[in-house]
Formats: C-alpha cells, sequence, structure tokens
C-alpha cells in the first residue's frame, strides 16, 4: 500500500505526543550531562617558527624556505617520539605523565605553505596544560640541534595563564542540539514503525483497502463514562417507576 504524503503528516501527528516525549526526555538528559555530569577540558596551545635566524634577513633565499616547509614534516613526527617526551617526563616529574602519554595527548598542527607549527594539549586543569605544552616545545626546541644538527627552530610564542579560560568541552549547545536531531530521528523512526507493525482495521478507509469492500454499518465506540451514565439513568429511571430513555449516538 503506497502511501501519500498526507498519510505520513497523519502518522506523524497521530504519535505527536510519543515523540515530543521522546525529544524532550533525550535533550534534557543531555543537558543535565553535560552541564552537572562532564568535567571541562581547557586546550594551551604555542606556536613554533622553523626558519634559520639569519634566513630572516635573506627573504629572498626561497630554497632555504622551501627546505623549512618540507623539514616541518619531519619535526610534527620527531616531536612525537620518545626521544623528545623522555627528556620531558625526566624534567618535569611533578606532570605524572609517561612519554606514552604525552605521545598520546600532543596534537601537532601546521598550516599549508607556512613555517608555523602549532602544538596543543588538552587537560581538565587549564594551568597544567599550559606548563605541559610550554615543556614539550622549549625541549623540542633544544633537542632539535643534536638530532637534526640545524638550529632552525624557536619558539613563536608560548601558551599564556588567562584568569578566566573557556573550555574546549564539553559544548552543552552542540550537544543538545545533536541530541535533539537524533532523537527527533529516533521519534519519527519508531511512529513508522509501530504504524507499520499495527494490522488492525480502524477506519473505513482500512475495511476499503484491506478487504476492498464497501462499509455497511459502523458499530461506534462507546466510552466507560458514557456507559455509566446510561446505567444511572436506567437506574433512576426504574425508581420514578417510568422508562429509561438512553440516548443512543
Amino acid at each position: 500500500m503506497e502511501l501519500e504524503l498526507k498519510d505520513y503528516l497523519a502518522i506523524i501527528r497521530k504519535r505527536l505526543i510519543m515523540l515530543i516525549a521522546i525529544v524532550v526526555i533525550a535533550s534534557s538528559v543531555t543537558a543535565v550531562y553535560s552541564y552537572y555530569f562532564v568535567d571541562p577540558v581547557y586546550q594551551a596551545a604555542t606556536k613554533l617558527i622553523v626558519n634559520k635566524k639569519n634566513d630572516l634577513a635573506d627573504q629572498l633565499d626561497i630554497n632555504s624556505v622551501n627546505l623549512n616547509l618540507r623539514l616541518i614534516d619531519t619535526y610534527k613526527e620527531i616531536i612525537k617520539t620518545t626521544a623528545i617526551m623522555d627528556k620531558v617526563v625526566s624534567a618535569h616529574p611533578e606532570f605524572g605523565m609517561s612519554s606514552e602519554q604525552l605521545i598520546a595527548r600532543i596534537k601537532v598542527s601546521s598550516v599549508n605553505n607556512t613555517q608555523v607549527m602549532t602544538l596543543s594539549i588538552r587537560d581538565q586543569s587549564y594551568e597544567k596544560a599550559v606548563e605541559v605544552v610550554n615543556a614539550v616545545a622549549k625541549v623540542f626546541v633544544e633537542e632539535i640541534p643534536e638530532l637534526m644538527a640545524v638550529d632552525n627552530v624557536s619558539i613563536l610564542n608560548t601558551a599564556k595563564l588567562i584568569r578566566n579560560p573557556s573550555p574546549v568541552a564539553p559544548n552543552p549547545t552542540l550537544n543538545i542540539a545533536i541530541s535533539l536531531i537524533v532523537s527527533l530521528m529516533l521519534g519519527v523512526g519508531i511512529a513508522f514503525l509501530l504504524e507499520y507493525l499495527d494490522d488492525t482495521i480502524k477506519t473505513e478507509k482500512d475495511v476499503r483497502d484491506v478487504l476492498g469492500l464497501p462499509t455497511i454499518a459502523m458499530i461506534p465506540k462507546v466510552k466507560r463514562a458514557d456507559m455509566e451514565k446510561a446505567r444511572l439513568q436506567i437506574a433512576e429511571s426504574e425508581q420514578a417507576g417510568g422508562k429509561a430513555h438512553v440516548p443512543i449516538n
């Protein structure tokens, strides 16, 4: 049986209360979880520039610039090795992190065709994130001349402590929006599934579609309240010695 657009709308309207309940419950649970049960996560970042000091005075040396750009990919891999992280862990035992943990958490990125690398890390403590990322940057700058036999990396700017840092996660607004969309899709899916599984005949149209026969008569559905009202009318009539007249809708 093919359904028209109005049939789909009718199904949604029929299950509208259920649909609203699913969306409200899912969004509320997500909001409570995001605001009260998830610890905020902060991010700190520092920037490094790959460029020899004497290159700054000779901006026309395109070969040197291209070499530095190619070296960035190498440096990005070197930073995330134990050769660097072991020294960070050794110099800063107060971090309470192993080399493997640092490698997993430190993020290194660069913009295409630039000589700037960004080191970033996330932590539930903004102060610790600042200290860790600055320590990694400092050790890398100190160790790269020995590892690569070239001194062309320097710190462009370090991560700084600020009074009221904004967490990068969680994002309650985004979480609620995603929850609303997903729960809405789930609710619509459940509504159509229930309609698909419901094979009962309820209307004249159902009789015509399923049996292909016209409807001769209909038996109205009597509510319990109407039945109780009819019984009271009959009882009162019998007590009065008269006949009860029970209206039939």
